[in-house]
């Protein structure tokens, strides 16, 4: 079974649609036994918090279900039960690094390292603009699903 944590800075907007959007797409696939997914936060901002209304908008938009997601910290168990850590951005891998330790297993991954970029997903707190992650935690889903 493949273990997979999705992280961003506060587990509501990117992480938790990086989340529901790999888990609809390992469904699809018709592999959802082969996986378990979740998603964490790197920062206390957000704990306990549901997703951000904008990451809602875009999932209910693209006919993605979701849950009742709760934002909670990223803990050292996490890198010990997870096969892959996925990070959307360069700050969330210095910050998982002060929650976790170092990647000593080369578990931790940018989300889109797996369609062939270097860049980070797009942060929609600070722009707004929920459809250019959606293009992104797709993108990156998508080469994810296609490396499993």
């Amino acid at each position: 079974m493949h273990r997979i944590l999705f992280i961003c800075h506060g587990n509501i907007c990117r992480s938790p649609m990086a989340e529901m959007v790999f888990k609809h797409m390992v469904k699809t696939a018709g592999r959802e036994n082969e996986f378990y997914i979740d998603s964490a936060a790197t920062d206390y901002d957000e704990i306990g918090n549901g997703m951000h209304r904008g990451t809602i908008g875009i999932l209910q938009k693209n006919h993605i279900p979701y849950t009742d997601h709760r934002a909670r910290i990223v803990t050292p168990d996490d890198y010990n039960d997870f096969d892959l850590l996925i990070i959307m951005d360069s700050e969330n891998e210095r910050h998982l690094e002060r929650r976790v330790g170092s990647d000593t297993e080369g578990k931790v991954h940018k989300l889109m390292s797996y369609c062939g970029l270097s860049r980070d997903v797009a942060d929609p707190w600070y722009t707004g603009n929920f459809e250019e992650t959606w293009r992104d935690v797709t993108k990156g889903c998508e080469g994810l699903l296609k490396r499993l």
